[in-house]
């Protein structure tokens, strides 16, 4: 999706997490080298919770906002999961694992990966 749509404006960020079953035990570069062998074309940040007290402030913001809850409360229960930002900043909406995005015309689409 990354290399197909980059040119159009799209940008993908990755978040590793470790909250969801362990998934992501090594460090920020064990974790960018993995992901070199797949041609990882997005950016891909720091390992962050998702959940709880110690949330990233972006991924709390984005599950405040009105297309950002989900069905199940506001704590990330799936894996991945992944919200589509438009070009002024709002969350046009949360997606879950088995959800095929539309991002055609968007601007970050922010996603928390699982590489391993």
């Amino acid at each position: 999706m990354h290399d197909s749509l980059a040119e159009k404006g799209l940008r993908i960020l990755g978040f590793p997490c470790n909250q969801f079953g362990g998934q992501e035990p090594g460090t920020d570069e064990q974790i960018k080298e993995f992901a070199k062998g797949y041609n990882a074309g997005f950016d891909l940040f720091s390992k962050i919770d998702v959940n709880g007290d110690n949330a990233h402030p972006l991924w709390k913001w984005m599950k405040e906002q009105p297309r950002g809850k989900g069905f199940l409360g506001n704590n990330l229960v799936l894996f991945p999961l992944q919200f589509l930002i438009d070009k002024q900043g709002q969350v046009v909406k949360r997606y879950g694992p088995a959800e095929d995005p539309e991002v055609g015309h968007y601007f970050i689409f922010l996603c928390m990966v699982s590489l391993t």
